[in-house]
């Protein structure tokens, strides 16, 4: 996406979901370094286990090249976390998840030959470029139901735009959130079904998801709107405090 990130924008966007996330009574931050992401998630003990994508023994991450977000409640104790990588794709996302390579780096040595990606959903075929791939996403059962979605994907969005402005920013996520209307709730603009059909072995998972997705364009878009509205609220309040 060739553009110019507008870092005030973005710093009011990511101000709203901080708030908002106080607001219920959960202190949010930011980490690059998955060793110690990997350490905190196998500490959590309602939380599966984090996908190979995100474990740096199966496909590391370089400084600058991913980020996770990590939320604690008024005890300290941890009530949310996600993380998110950047795939530099010279071929589809598709491709890239039909490979296995989103998952493993030496698709060789640590893919089972009974390990297997489809994807069929059109969209994810035009997906190329920088693609911000948002998982692993866990909230503590006390805090659903209280608007954590739309906070923990926000958080993405405005430190993603911050980071890299992605061409996509997209995830893969069970058929029952768009059911529940979880989906809805993470402010994705689009949905596709046949996003990954996934079964590693070893790891034992055996998935069947679809893609959810926001172009670079709509991302911007978004960020900037709410940006402005934001700076409107604090003319007006500062004209009210100064009459």
């Amino acid at each position: 996406m060739d553009s110019i990130i507008n870092p005030l924008m973005a710093a009011r966007y990511l101000s709203t979901f901080d708030r908002d996330a106080a607001n219920n009574e959960i202190t949010l931050s930011l980490g690059f370094d998955f060793e110690e992401y990997v350490t905190i998630t196998k500490n959590t003990s309602t939380k599966g286990p984090t996908y190979p994508n995100f474990r740096p023994d199966r496909s590391p991450i370089e400084l600058g090249s991913g980020f996770w977000v990590k939320g604690v409640d008024k005890n300290g104790e941890i009530a949310l976390l996600q993380a998110v990588r950047l795939y530099n794709l010279n071929t589809s996302f598709a491709e890239h998840l039909r490979s296995l390579r989103a998952y493993y780096m030496d698709v060789t040595l640590h893919a089972s030959s009974h390990d297997r990606c489809k994807c069929v959903a059109p969209s994810a075929e035009i997906m190329t470029g920088k693609v911000a791939y948002h998982g692993d996403l866990w909230v503590r059962a006390d805090f659903r139901g209280k608007g954590m979605p739309k906070i923990m994907a926000g958080i993405v969005f405005g430190v993603s735009y911050s980071l890299w402005m992605p061409d996509f920013v997209c995830a893969l996520v069970p058929h029952w959130l768009l059911e529940k209307g979880v989906v809805e709730a993470y402010e994705y603009l689009h949905y596709e079904r046949g996003g990954a059909k996934l079964h590693l072995v070893e790891e034992g998972i055996l998935d069947d998801d679809l893609i959810i997705w926001i172009t670079g364009e709509e991302l911007r878009n978004r960020i900037e709107r709410l940006g402005l509205a934001r700076e409107r609220d604090g003319t007006a309040f500062r004209a009210m405090t100064t009459v």
